[in-house]
């Protein structure tokens, strides 16, 4: 695990309030983070010096989320909106999508089409909007992640089940089950190949490879710090990343082998991964966002 190690590259205490989210630009020279304070700030991602601040939304936000190519991010919120934002010019957003009944709870971005966004409630519903005409279709669940590079699935979260479903058909293929408490966080590899989810005391991986569709190939049971959150290395292809109440762990998969770092003086609420430039970056409730590599 020694060539594994990762260290503190910056930080900075990020506002007043608790953030709950963050995410990477595709070009990995942003980050964007948000929570209790009801904006979201750009940082420059070499520097975590701030770039700008995007403020519209009345409640607190619970997720960001940048395109994967266009300079736009997704911001879901409390306050039952989803807005669509232009990085360069973030003075007010390009879409204000309402029509949510309680809580939008995540959202994300197809991998492959600019225009096509997804976002969930508390209640488990899920909608997909379109950037460019503003229409909606809906469907059922709750926390929501495309598989990166195909865009081939969604992974939703309901309680204790991933269900995957066809991005085309919306039909479930796939209910991953296992999790004997509520899965906390899912996050794809940066391949689409693998899916882990977690609960505050199991971690699980899936594969999505040719031939072995939904099958856990790796498990992890927590012995200690409760887990909150989690994201694959983009260094280490190997090495889940997982945030708990101050400190991460390091879990090599193939070896099975954990390191425990000291990182936040809070429970670590997200994580994000850049594979342009290897960063990893944490979002906590002691009001630091720090970055790693």
């Amino acid at each position: 695990m020694a060539s594994t190690k990762i260290t503190e590259v910056y930080s900075v205490r990020a506002s007043p309030y608790k953030d709950t989210s963050c995410h990477f630009s595709s070009d990995g020279k942003l980050l964007a983070t948000g929570g209790y304070g009801k904006k979201v700030v750009l940082w420059y991602a070499d520097t975590l010096k701030p770039k700008s601040t995007l403020e519209q939304h009345s409640c607190l936000i619970t997720d960001v989320r940048f395109g994967p190519s266009m300079p736009r991010l997704a911001t879901s919120s409390f306050d039952k909106t989803v807005r669509v934002w232009d990085a360069d010019n973030p003075g007010y957003p390009l879409r204000t999508f309402i029509g949510h009944n309680g809580s939008v709870m995540s959202v994300d971005f197809h991998p492959n089409y600019d225009d096509l966004i997804c976002s969930c409630e508390g209640d488990g519903e899920i909608r997909y909007w379109s950037i460019n005409n503003g229409s909606c279709a809906r469907g059922g669940e709750a926390q929501v992640r495309f598989q990166p590079r195909l865009g081939r699935f969604l992974a939703a979260v309901a309680e204790n089940v991933v269900h995957i479903l066809d991005v085309e058909t919306q039909a479930c293929r796939h209910s991953l089950q296992g999790h004997n408490k509520p899965i906390y966080s899912v996050c794809w590899d940066p391949s689409g190949e693998f899916l882990a989810s977690l609960s505050e005391d199991l971690v699980r991986v899936w594969t999505f490879g040719s031939g072995s569709e939904g099958e856990c190939v790796y498990e992890l049971s927590c012995i200690g710090n409760k887990f909150h959150s989690c994201v694959f290395h983009p260094t280490y292809t190997s090495l889940l990343v997982i945030g708990c109440y101050q400190s991460l762990e390091l879990w090599n998969m193939i070896e099975n082998k954990m390191m425990t770092l000291s990182a936040h003086e809070g429970l670590i609420a997200f994580l994000a991964a850049s594979t342009v430039t290897g960063l990893v970056a944490s979002a906590s409730h002691d009001k630091w966002v720090r970055l790693w590599q």
